[in-house]
């Protein structure tokens, strides 16, 4: 068992970082992890959890919560580790960009072989050369680098955040599930039990083979039910643990206390389409990136000027004759005016400039669908809570017949059979509800408490 102290705190005012530092739980005091252990996070931390504080403690003795697992994420999610080494090569690019092409030193020597030899000497010939066309695009190629790399880095914080957004929304499933194999369970239980109670009764010629034959069929649907949500369980548990980054032979338990909101009330949707440009990281990407390669194209532009190289000359003939001088170099631009370039550019800028449009308008529909599904999911909760006690106290009057042997056994069964399904199905909408409300919270690019059952306490 592990203790987890996760440390968030400034490094810049849109930026955390997160220092992990793990302790045994039987030492009698925690030890601080190296530093080597440290990661510098791109994402706010207020995009993700719900405390304004500075400090967010994970203790696995008591279970994990949804803001815990975003964090757990972050820090340990191997696709992440990948996701950031983007960053460096972007970085090196940056540097690249900074560099001016070296200067070219050349040095040459004639010796005097044969032939009329008298009063010769060992000629030489030293160059010293430099491309200085290269200063033309240097300025927006910088540019175009620094904008990329501050492109990449908010691409990075996008993903970081879709993983810890995600990462909540696992423990959202798990919770769903876990509640509806506990009901299954306790449904099916019931059933093996009216099952042995009326395979007694039967034996007893208490019973007929047709109710014996009715509640056995209910037992094993009700069986059937049990381990297919069994199945779902263990594979939503193993989605958990892939993208907290833990083996998947380890048991990662949920807080207690968590419950499943019935009642989800959206954001308005014009306070979220407001400042979506600038809330949400992809789109933020996606503008640098378009300044990036709006520099590019100024860049190739300037790179139609002719290559431009000035050279100083000194040398010595055999004949001992010494000449100092210059050279410079040009480029004839007849054929290759750089137009194959500034065409690519030019439909490279085009291309990101309607990834971003379609972005835009892809977030304005995803926030207008996540809104009406939540409206739509309310609806269908409430219609399924009332429903609820109807089915109950059909259940009981069933029963109550079933004794007084005033109905069949199968009636009894069908409608205990309906009261399980309409259960299930009310935390399935529960479910559903917290997906939209996911769904909402990545289109819009902000952080959506709900209620406080689903808060780190």
């Amino acid at each position: 068992m592990r203790l987890f102290n996760i440390a968030l705190r400034n490094w810049l005012p849109s930026v955390f970082s997160i220092s992990l530092f793990v302790a045994s739980l039987r030492a009698e005091s925690p030890i601080q992890a190296t530093s080597s252990s440290e990661r510098i996070f791109r994402v706010p931390a207020s995009r993700f959890q719900n405390r304004p504080s500075d400090q967010l403690s994970v203790d696995l003795r008591r279970g994990i919560g949804p803001d815990d697992a975003a964090a757990i994420a972050l820090y340990s999610n191997p696709a992440l580790r990948a996701i950031r080494d983007r960053r460096g090569l972007a970085a090196a690019q940056l540097i690249q960009a900074g560099i001016l092409p070296n200067p070219v030193v050349s040095y040459a020597r004639d010796y005097v072989t044969g032939g009329n030899t008298a009063g010769t000497v060992t000629g030489d010939n030293f160059t010293a050369a430099w491309e200085f066309s290269a200063l033309i695009p240097f300025l927006p190629k910088q540019t175009a680098a620094r904008k990329n790399f501050r492109s990449v880095d908010l691409d990075v914080a996008w993903q970081e955040w879709q993983i810890a957004v995600n990462a909540r929304a696992a423990v959202y499933r798990v919770l769903s599930l876990n509640a509806q194999v506990a009901r299954a369970h306790e449904a099916n239980d019931g059933l093996q039990q009216s099952t042995d109670a009326v395979r007694k009764a039967a034996e007893a010629h208490e019973k007929t083979v047709l109710d014996l034959a009715a509640v056995e069929s209910a037992s094993q649907d009700s069986r059937a039910t049990v381990l297919a949500l069994q199945q779902e369980f263990e594979r939503q548990r193993l989605g958990l643990n892939k993208i907290l980054g833990v083996e998947p032979e380890t048991n990662v338990a949920l807080r207690e206390g968590l419950t499943l909101p019935t009642r989800l009330a959206p954001p308005d949707e014009r306070g979220l389409f407001d400042g979506l440009e600038s809330r949400r990281l992809d789109l933020l990407g996606l503008q640098q990136g378009l300044e990036s390669q709006d520099a590019t194209v100024r860049a190739a532009i300037l790179a139609q000027f002719p290559k431009m190289s000035a050279a100083f000359v000194k040398a010595s003939d055999t004949t001992n004759v010494h000449t100092s001088g210059f050279n410079v170099a040009i480029d004839v631009p007849i054929f290759d005016r750089n137009q194959g370039v500034i065409a690519t550019e030019r439909a490279t800028r085009q291309r990101l400039l309607d990834e971003y449009h379609q972005r835009v308008f892809e977030a304005r529909s995803d926030i207008a669908t996540a809104i009406a599904d939540i409206r739509s999911l309310d609806r269908q909760i409430a219609a399924a809570e009332e429903a609820l006690p109807l089915l109950e106290k059909l259940v009981n009057s069933a029963q109550t017949a079933i004794e007084q042997r005033n109905a069949d056994v199968l009636s009894y069964y069908t409608a205990r059979s309906n009261l399980l399904q309409k259960r299930i199905q009310l935390i399935k909408l529960q479910e559903q509800l917290l997906e939209a409300h996911t769904a909402l919270e990545i289109a819009s690019g902000r952080y959506l408490p709900i209620n406080r059952a689903l808060q780190t306490k």
